[in-house]
This record gives structure tokens, sequence and C-alpha cells, in this order.
């Protein structure tokens, strides 16, 4: 496997394939540059964690190769584990033990001196610090998750890998946990991220990767995922008990159609600006289901990029695609 110096971490053509035939990578390529906050997007069994426990050493890979800043994954394991942090979506932590304890013990097991006045840092800014010597069987859901967080940056790895680490969190600590990961990120820190909180991933990350059905929709810059493949749509506000029938759906094809609350949204712009106009979308819905209550012009933002690549055809995924 060739290896470029730009990236923190590669990985080609990866394929996983399980013992009961079902395909859950599919040849996915990866290229998260140093430095990145990148964003890796997908439905529910799109295949993230799959690649990230490969990436961790827990699910063996079919085919294909990965790099962590030069060393190979598969073959180097241990010095890549000792400069990759992992933040897992399932809570696994020793029930008797305090946070203290837990970062001391993680500590070693990367082979690292404990770090107390890191440990005290780490434990203050994910606001941790007054249960610090608490058995961690008294930890709320949110306290645990954000103690795995200190788990995988304890070790101050170059690359870290957050696996939908705000869930359970609430709004003031994600916002407070992110401003800690732009620091982190911004001293160098490589950070890889699988979020179901688009806006956040939208608002963090510099590039993004969607997969779905193991495979690779888009992958670019988030900045140019955003000007050249969302678009603006009408958004048409109906009463109650609307509906929009298969039969709807076929006839307003060429807007690509989307059903929403009480009303229909119609796509504008779909990569060439003048490939419909707002008159004709307007038309064709008022001909199908009557004047709306309320009409308007918004921006896709990175939800509706992401609805649009996972359902849609392939014709449509692929102008997300970089190649």
């Amino acid at each position: 496997m060739g290896q470029d110096t730009r990236f923190a971490l590669q990985v080609q053509n990866l394929h996983k394939v399980y013992s009961n035939g079902k395909s859950a990578l599919d040849g996915v390529n990866l290229n998260v540059p140093k430095g990145a906050f990148y964003a890796l997007l997908g439905p529910n069994g799109a295949g993230k964690s799959t690649l990230i426990n490969i990436l961790a050493d827990i699910v063996r890979p079919t085919a294909g190769s990965a790099s962590l800043l030069g060393h190979d994954v598969f073959h180097d394991k241990a010095w890549c584990k000792r400069h990759m942090g992992v933040v897992p979506q399932e809570i696994a932590l020793d029930p008797f033990f305090t946070p203290r304890e837990v970062l001391a013990i993680t500590s070693g097991l990367f082979g690292c001196k404990p770090d107390n006045a890191w440990i005290d840092e780490l434990l203050g800014r994910l606001e941790l610090s007054e249960h610090a010597n608490r058995n961690a069987r008294q930890l709320s859901g949110g306290m645990r998750r954000r103690l795995l967080v200190a788990q995988a940056l304890v070790h101050k790895p170059p690359l870290v890998i957050l696996d939908e680490p705000t869930a359970g969190v609430d709004v003031e600590l994600r916002r407070r946990l992110w401003d800690f990961m732009r620091e982190l990120n911004a001293a160098g820190t490589t950070i890889l991220l699988t979020t179901h909180y688009l806006e956040e991933a939208e608002e963090l990350c510099d590039y993004v990767t969607i997969i779905d059905q193991g495979r690779v929709v888009a992958d670019r810059p988030m900045r140019e995922l955003m000007r050249d493949v969302a678009g603006r749509y009408l958004w048409l506000r109906y009463g109650e008990g609307f509906t929009m029938s298969d039969e709807d759906a076929r006839a307003l094809v060429d807007f690509q159609p989307r059903a929403s609350d009480r009303g229909v949204c119609l796509t504008l712009r779909h990569g060439k600006p003048d490939e419909t106009n707002f008159h004709e979308a307007y038309q064709a819905a008022v001909s199908r289901f009557g004047a709306p209550v309320d009409a308007g012009v918004r921006q896709e933002d990175l939800e509706d990029v992401f609805i649009r690549l996972t359902h849609d055809d392939t014709n449509d995924k692929q102008q997300g695609d970089r190649t």
C-alpha cells in the first residue's frame, strides 16, 4: 500500500463479509488528512461501526488495507493502538474503579506512565472532576460516555475516532465537549467523527465521507460538498391530512419530490443551476395538490443532502461522489 504523508489515516478497498454472507463493507476507501476534523456519516447499518471496529482491531477485515501515519494497521497493531484513541458506541467500563483509576489503568495499557496533570485536565474539561473518586457504576450514562472520551484521549494519540460520542449527552455538555475537541484539533489532533447529529457534523467537520450499504456515496471537503451537491428546494405547506401518493411522486419525478410535515419539498437545483426553476416547480405542485397554505425557497443543509444521497437512486449518489 503506497503511503501519502499528507494523510493520518488511509483505508483502501476495504471489504467485510460476515460468515452469514452479509456484506458490511464493499470496497471502502478513506483518506483522512493530518489535522482534519473528518466526518464519517451513514444511516444505521451502513457499515460505519464495522469500519471503526476493524481499525480498532475488534473485527477482522475480509480484504483491503489500512495505515495510520504510515504504519500498517493490520500488521503493526501495537504501534497503531498506541497512536489511536477510539470512543466506541457501546459503554464498557469496570464498575468497581473510579474515573481517576480508570484513566491511570488505561494509560498503562497504552504503555504510558499516568500523567496526573493531563488526567486532571481531562476530568475537568469533561466535567467529571467532582465524580473522579466515585465508582463507575455510580455514574450516569452521560458521565460514562464522557469517561470513554477521556479514556480515548489519556495517552494523547494523534488520531482520535469518536463513534457517536454525544449520544445521551445534554445540549450544553455537547457544546462544551465540542469546544474541547476543537481545541485538540487546532493543536494538531486528527479527529474522525461519526454522529447522527448532522448539524454538528456540518458545523465541526472540514471533510466528509458518506457511506450507504457498505459503499462510499460521497467523499470530499465539506464546503465543496455543500457548494456542489446541496441544492435549493421549494417547500410548500398544505393543511391537515396532506398525503403524497406514489402516482404524485411519479408525476413530479423531475423535481425529486420529498414528502414533509403536512407538505412537500421539490428540488430546484441539483448540480445544474438552470435545470429547474421556481415557477415550473410551483405550477407542477399546484396542478397535483392545489394552492398551498404557504411556500418558500430554502437552501439544503447537510441533512437534506444526506437523505438524498442515501435514499435516492444510483445517479443521485454518483453526483455526490468525487469520482
